[in-house]
């Protein structure tokens, strides 16, 4: 996954919202998000690894992980980052507990950046710089750089979550408009990763639209205070169409 924005304890309603974008090959398989019948986690799946990107479990714990973009490191051999998710999903710990656990048996993995979250706690974690940090209430943001990093993509996100929350509603629906920003940045804000400056700007907007390349999903995630989880996942084509929404409300049994 590319982007993500979280709002921790920042909405009368809500404990926790998160909306996020997953970017990934066009040709790569991909499952939407189900119920996964070996486990009580309810994610979209990757069928070339059979990891995930994003996830939350009956009893309310949620997380997600996104890639730590750096070319010049990555080692096709290394073994999956997204085993990670289900991982902390799966430990019955506290979450801070859980994302050291997770976070320090995947130092080999390539670079990530990793967000576990309950009701009581959300914690950051990487393999690149600090390897677990606690995340205090208001709004946080990861893309393919380290957590809140200025990225303008990551920026402007964050703006719009905070938009939405002094907006005062419950309703979600705001937040597919932050997500859907195609526009890319200015030439002289982009970051200088390693790519071609063409590269870097077709990633550079919120929302990637390329034959080969793209913006696979949007999901949105809530847990209100009574302890509802609400996720709603939309799914894209290449050429930024929508092609599915699935949407899922339950009751934590936490």
């Amino acid at each position: 996954m590319c982007l993500a924005v979280l709002a921790l304890d920042a909405h009368p309603r809500y404990r926790l919202v998160a909306a996020a974008n997953r970017d990934e090959f066009h040709a790569r398989p991909t499952q939407p998000a189900h119920w996964w019948p070996e486990a009580p986690i309810l994610a979209g799946r990757d069928l070339q690894q059979r990891g995930t990107w994003l996830g939350v479990s009956r009893n309310a714990r949620f997380a997600f992980v996104t890639n730590v973009r750096e070319p010049g490191r990555h080692d096709p051999a290394a073994r999956s980052r997204g085993a990670l998710v289900p991982a902390v999903l799966a430990d019955g710990r506290g979450m801070p507990q859980a994302m050291v656990s997770v976070v320090d048996a995947a130092m080999d993995c390539n670079g990530f950046n990793l967000v576990g979250a309950t009701a009581q706690s959300a914690v950051f974690g990487s393999n690149r710089g600090a390897h677990s940090q606690a995340l205090l209430r208001g709004v946080h943001g990861v893309s393919n750089a380290g957590l809140d990093t200025p990225w303008p993509k990551l920026v402007r996100a964050k703006a719009g979550m905070a938009t939405w929350l002094a907006s005062a509603t419950d309703a979600i629906d705001a937040l597919w408009q932050v997500l859907r920003d195609e526009t890319p940045a200015n030439d002289d804000a982009l970051p200088d990763t390693g790519l071609t400056r063409d590269r870097e700007r077709l990633l550079s907007s919120p929302f990637i639209v390329s034959e080969t390349y793209g913006t696979r999903s949007s999901t949105i995630v809530s847990i209100d205070r009574a302890g509802v989880v609400t996720f709603v996942e939309r799914t894209f084509d290449a050429a930024g169409t929508a092609t599915d929404e699935r949407a899922f409300r339950f009751q934590s049994d936490a």
